[in-house]
């Protein structure tokens, strides 16, 4: 009996201190909830999850498109301005709606949607459990009661299954474990030293687009295929890459090595070999996104905007880049140059482990740079330490584009790509960014990037 009683004590002290839980009210509690830093940490774990889990650059783009769709549609309800995109992207049908008359924290349920999705889609969950673990206290601190807590995570977890169950038709699954065949035709790609690794995603343009019509929409003129012929435009600029590569200003190999965005380098030190890990070229533009964010005060939902667009042109970039990579199936400068000119000779970056036509970092970068322009604004200056912590140095840029623009010239300097690869995916890049603000309206009306 006194035990009884003992428990019916506890069971309404327990009750009585949930009822006294302080709660605020729902303009007071959204607006710390909107706080972009959330969302920010956010990106940054996906991040650091996918340099330990070494996903490829195209893989990476598609982790980051997905993960941010979540988050943006789980966020559209509670921001008037701002609309779906269901029906806007390919096969992509309306998202669930909350339910009407009842109370949502949206920021909340935007970061949870992101979180799931993201979590789906990689292999380290204990990253987040680590990080969730104290993460969504930061919301019951804020005085949002539990109820909204509770309705508005299952919203997100709503959204998540909704773009993942999207994610599973785009015939990713159907493309895992098929290999390259290497032809060793004259001008044709093979695996360059030192870990002659086999071809990346020889089947990417198979993956569904979220805006091209096909992965052919903006399809580059012919590169300069190789020939014998030494007075050729192909022989031109293979001396040109040669030549720089031999001559390198300090400068030009600071700004090669800044953006050199290869995660798996192989190291090779007499019989010793290993390897580094590093941030995808799509994860640098994630972060130049939260850079700008975080220097200007970009609210909540802009921030949100920023991530998804961009993270829709990353995919349909690589997308575009990849299936033109192995149509043409172009020979990298480095083995060119090794057979026919110097054998010694080394580029200033890892050569990475597929074609040379187009760069694909020229291409989502150009892509990138068009969507940010859009979000924020034209000449945003700003300063890029995003890879600091890896050794990569500091650079400062007067717009979005300049930006793109040394990426461009990087992979020339980095001996990697022949000028046309480079200027050919910029181009290319450029065209994928401004078609998918054509094609994916996040705003309801012409609201003003400066807002």
């Amino acid at each position: 009996m006194m035990r009884k009683s003992f428990l019916l004590s506890v069971g309404v002290v327990f009750l009585l201190m949930s009822a006294c839980k302080p709660t605020a009210k729902p303009e007071e509690y959204n607006a710390k909830a909107a706080d972009p830093e959330l969302y920010h940490t956010s990106v940054e774990l996906l991040t650091e999850v996918i340099i330990h889990d070494i996903f490829k650059p195209p893989v990476a783009g598609r982790i980051y498109a997905y993960s941010n769709l979540a988050g943006y549609e789980a966020m559209v309800p509670g921001y008037p301005t701002y609309q779906s995109l269901g029906g806007q992207l390919k096969g992509f049908g309306p998202s669930p709606t909350p339910e009407a008359g009842k109370e949502y924290c949206f920021p909340l349920a935007s970061t949870r949607a992101f979180l799931k999705v993201a979590r789906n889609l990689t292999f380290s969950a204990s990253f987040f459990d680590e990080y969730e673990k104290d993460f969504y206290k930061k919301y019951e601190d804020m005085g949002i009661p539990d109820d909204v807590i509770e309705r508005s995570m299952a919203y997100g977890d709503s959204v998540a299954a909704h773009i993942m169950r999207y994610s599973t038709k785009d015939k990713y699954k159907q493309t895992r474990g098929i290999r390259f065949t290497v032809t060793n035709e004259p001008g044709t790609w093979v695996p360059t030293p030192p870990a002659y690794a086999d071809a990346c995603e020889p089947e990417w343009h198979r993956i569904r687009s979220l805006t091209l019509d096909s992965a052919t929409q903006f399809m580059p003129p012919r590169p300069p295929m190789w020939t014998k012929d030494k007075n050729s435009e192909f022989w031109r600029e293979t001396r040109e890459v040669y030549e720089i590569g031999k001559n390198l200003t300090e400068e030009q190999k600071r700004i090669a090595w800044f953006w050199d965005d290869n995660p798996f380098v192989m190291n090779v030190v007499g019989h010793v070999s290993f390897a580094n890990k590093k941030m995808t070229p799509g994860g640098h533009w994630m972060a130049i996104n939260s850079t700008i964010c975080r220097n200007n005060k970009v609210p909540f939902e802009r921030s949100v905007e920023g991530y998804s667009l961009t993270s829709i042109a990353l995919l349909d970039g690589f997308i575009g880049c990849w299936e033109e990579k192995y149509r043409t199936r172009k020979v990298r400068p480095e083995t060119v140059i090794n057979s026919d000119i110097d054998p010694k000779w080394q580029p200033f970056l890892q050569t990475p482990p597929f074609p040379e036509y187009t760069s694909g970092h020229s291409t989502i970068s150009a892509a990138s740079a068009e969507i940010l322009t859009f979000v924020h604004g034209d000449n945003i200056a700003f300063t890029d330490s995003t890879e600091y912590k890896h050794g990569h140095g500091v650079l400062s840029f007067k717009s979005f584009r300049e930006a793109a623009k040394s990426v461009n010239i990087s992979r020339l300097y980095g001996g990697i790509h022949y000028r046309s690869g480079c200027d050919q995916g910029n181009i290319a890049g450029t065209k994928i960014g401004k078609h998918v603000l054509e094609v994916a309206k996040t705003r309801k009306s012409a609201v003003s990037s400066l807002q």
